[in-house]
């Protein structure tokens, strides 16, 4: 996964450095492909999830990527099929993501689950602090094409190093029972607690993944910065995460999960909120670093509580299904970014979205508590976390 997380991270940050001089509608049309497969795809990725082995399924993804990445860097003078190919790269992600997150239980035990989404959010942290400090010196010393042509490379590489894995989910027909790809939404939309911790999610990613498209006009505009800079604030994000990813895995019921996603809303707000009031480096990188250690407990405590909650043969699914949810609201948050960009500085939207974060956040918890209240978690008493 470090391997995979490093190709991703090196890829935003390439393409965005480069679309930010065009336009910020160019930025948020990349963002937009990449989110756009998970939204659509969801429930026949799900459904191949479930269907076919996850291994397989994980190394095909992987290879798509890799692919789209490399096609691109000949055709960076065609903005058009650049964000053609970034849609193609956001397929394979889309396949690729809950086949990982279908597989974690079987390589390393129901009962050691959670740990290990949390390994594997550190090792993602690891993967992207070294894609985007890796992004920023290859695109500075060799030129974004040849960057990308590097990064794809290293798709290819994770998916040889698949092909080392012996562990494999094999699905065993129980899903027949409920063969519809969209089984995964409605078991999300019928389970109390999971849909008001996801729907939470969601809505506070939609308020601030604004950032993402504003982020790199405020290091270059607000704080008169390069691409390393953007990459160093990206890499306070991805350490910041790791010490999340340490502190959700020690949670371990259904209530404790569901309060701390709730409460990553809140403080994600803050975080955002603190550059959007002191324009300085500093407090960008401090903003930053409580950002990342937010991100990375909700990460974690996602997957934990999807597992937790849904049965075996349908989670592939399960997670299909709560990823469409998270990135629809990540790509109606994106496309909102780019109009707002064209009316306001970055500092304005930062605001926005840190705002619209912490009084999500505020919802989420009020409304995790009442579902909590209304039942004794069942899921909770037959699974082992």
């Amino acid at each position: 996964m470090g391997v995979s997380e490093f190709g991703n991270a090196l890829t935003l940050l390439v393409l965005l450095f480069w679309a930010t001089p065009i336009s910020s509608l160019l930025v948020a049309a990349i963002l937009v492909a990449e989110l756009l497969p998970f939204v659509l795809g969801a429930p026949l990725a799900g459904l191949l999830v479930d269907r076919l082995p996850n291994r397989r399924l994980l190394t095909a993804g992987v290879l798509c990527q890799g692919g789209a990445i490399a096609a691109i860097a000949p055709l960076m003078g065609q903005p058009a099929f650049v964000v053609a190919l970034v849609l193609l790269f956001g397929c394979g992600r889309a396949v690729a993501q809950p086949s990982m997150s279908a597989l974690v239980p079987h390589i390393a035990g129901e009962e050691h689950s959670t740990r290990a989404y949390a390994l594997i959010g550190t090792t993602r942290s690891v993967g992207n602090i070294a894609g985007v400090t890796g992004g920023a010196v290859l695109a500075g010393f060799f030129g974004h094409p040849a960057a990308l042509l590097m990064n794809g490379a290293t798709f290819f590489v994770y998916a040889v190093l698949l092909a080392f894995m012996r562990s494999e989910r094999r699905p065993t027909g129980e899903h027949s029972a409920r063969p519809s790809a969209l089984a995964g939404v409605r078991h999300v939309r019928q389970d109390a607690v999971l849909f008001a911790a996801i729907l939470g999610l969601a809505c506070f990613v939609g308020a601030t993944v604004v950032i993402n498209v504003a982020d790199p006009a405020f290091v270059r505009f607000v704080l008169h910065g390069n691409e390393f800079l953007l990459g160093a604030m990206q890499a306070c994000w991805m350490v910041g995460i790791i010490v999340g990813n340490r502190l959700a895995a020690r949670l371990t019921s259904v209530s404790q999960l569901a309060h701390a996603l709730a409460i990553t809303g809140v403080t994600t707000g803050v975080a955002v909120l603190i550059p959007a009031t002191f324009p300085f480096v500093a407090a960008a990188v401090i903003g930053w670093f409580i950002g990342g250690v937010s991100n990375g407990v909700d990460n974690v405590t996602m997957n934990a509580i999807v597992r937790l909650r849904t049965p075996e043969a349908m989670r592939g699914r399960a997670f299909a299904a709560v990823g469409s949810m998270v990135t629809g609201a990540n790509l109606l948050g994106t496309a909102a970014a780019g109009g707002l960009l064209l009316v306001m500085g970055p500092r304005a939207v930062f605001a926005i979205g840190g705002t619209g974060a912490l009084l999500v956040g505020v919802a989420c918890l009020v409304f995790v508590r009442r579902a909590l209240e209304r039942e004794k978690s069942p899921a909770e008493a037959g699974l082992s976390p």
